[in-house]
């Protein structure tokens, strides 16, 4: 199998927080951080796709592998295809992992690769399943911004759906709280690993009405009857569930002023 080829989508047309990929955090930029995560996957190339100059320009200076991408295009997997066709890339499987994801964990992005690798789905994302505390946080983050944060439900390895509101509902949740550590809420980590063939079927389906809803790509690949493998990870150190919003800015923030920076410089 040819090394797999992470794809770094980054646009600066938010609507909710636009220019976010050269938004500092603590000194350097959301997108700078993500490419390290990158960086550090072994046996893996990485570039960013974009469709702005400023950013291409931002990458050119740090020597970070960059390729110019139509502003058509609407969504980070459509963003992938359009990179790996550009770089001319014989991957048989393409990560997309999203510039405003900078803390995700490269443990997280071997575990998809590796996942696809061992399975028959489509695509394969990672989970982390909530303790109480971290559910109790969630909640509490939801309350100002409600679209950030996406949870889901999985079967037997297999993603059934994904949601910006918390799934599922709990009754009896004081007997479960004494009952087990972990709560029954699995947070999605948005990243994805496609296998070639499933990411060109991806990207020629139209959105699909619970995408639009939700906002959430990957329920058009479930509502068309492709698989996700739902990969299990342990919770990184910094633990963030991307950044849609200027708020979730200042709370990354904080979080690299309680536990630390994992941003290894060499960019």
């Amino acid at each position: 199998m040819s090394n797999p080829l992470i794809v770094i989508p980054a646009r600066m047309g938010s609507t909710r927080f636009p220019g976010k990929p050269l938004a500092e955090i603590a000194g350097i930029s959301m997108l700078r951080r993500t490419v390290d995560v990158a960086r550090q996957v072994q046996k893996a190339d990485y570039v960013v796709a974009t469709d702005s100059v400023d950013i291409q320009s931002h990458c050119q200076s740090f020597e970070i592998p960059v390729v110019m991408t139509s502003p058509d295009i609407q969504s980070g997997s459509d963003r992938a295809l359009a990179a790996l066709d550009t770089v001319n890339s014989d991957a048989d499987i393409v990560v997309n992992l999203q510039g405003d994801a900078p803390f995700t964990n490269p443990c997280h992005v071997k575990a998809v690769i590796d996942g696809l690798s061992e399975s028959d789905a489509d695509i394969a994302t990672p989970y982390i399943q909530l303790d109480w505390a971290a559910l109790d946080i969630l909640r509490n983050s939801k309350k100002e911004t409600p679209f950030s944060g996406t949870t889901l439900i999985e079967n037997g390895g297999r993603a059934i759906w994904f949601s910006k509101n918390i799934i599922p509902a709990i009754r009896d949740e004081l007997a479960m709280r004494e009952a087990s550590p972990l709560s029954p809420v699995c947070r999605h980590i948005g990243l994805y690993a496609f296998r070639r063939d499933a990411l060109k079927r991806y990207t020629t389906l139209p959105v699909s009405p619970y995408e639009k809803f939700e906002g959430l790509e990957q329920l058009r690949a479930l509502e068309n009857g492709m698989s996700i493998a739902a990969i299990k990870v342990l919770a990184p150190h910094i633990s963030s569930p991307g950044i849609d919003t200027p708020q979730d800015l200042v709370r990354a923030e904080e979080l690299i002023a309680e536990f630390g920076d994992s941003f290894k410089g060499a960019l």
